[in-house]
């Protein structure tokens, strides 16, 4: 038997004037994209803002329903509209900022399962990291150069045919 260790750096931001401006101005949008959440059930919003290679912002945010598996997460709802306008541009990075009508979100919330393998898929397709911009509402910002970062060992087209 053999162990391995699987390691990816993450750049914290005490506040967004340390990001860059590109990706400060992506994060300012990914939060006004979650004031127009649909979450009447978690009261949980979320915004997502993909910047594209050809300049264009394409943005998201949660979309619930009262038959829960139906909703649809920010991430997802950015990303799929990006590749549906956007097919052959590729994704340089994506802002992602929760809140909550509840209680005052102090951390990032990363993207779930779900939207991690989603992603994945563009980056896979794209051959080229996507930059992942996290952030609640209050608390650091955490920067990832990619979202294989985040999920590692990730499936995608190669196992679907002999190699």
């Amino acid at each position: 038997m053999e162990k391995r260790k699987i390691e990816f750096e993450i750049e914290v931001h005490q506040e967004s004037k340390t990001l860059t401006e590109d990706l400060k101005s992506l994060l300012g949008i990914a939060i006004a994209s979650r004031e127009n959440a649909y979450a009447p059930y978690s009261k949980f919003q979320v915004g997502a803002a993909v910047l594209l290679e050809n300049g264009e912002v394409v943005i998201g945010n949660n979309q619930e329903n009262a038959s829960y598996p139906s909703g649809l997460c920010a991430e997802r709802v950015a990303i799929f509209y990006a590749g549906a306008k956007y097919p052959n541009i590729e994704i340089k990075a994506v802002a992602i900022s929760a809140a909550s009508k509840e209680y005052i979100v102090n951390r990032p919330a990363a993207p779930c399962g779900n939207c991690r393998q989603a992603i994945a898929e563009y980056e896979h397709k794209q051959k080229s990291p996507i930059k992942i911009i996290l952030q609640g509402e209050k608390g650091d910002i955490l920067v990832c150069n990619a979202i294989a970062d985040l999920l590692p060992l990730s499936f995608d087209s190669t196992f679907l045919s002999e190699s």
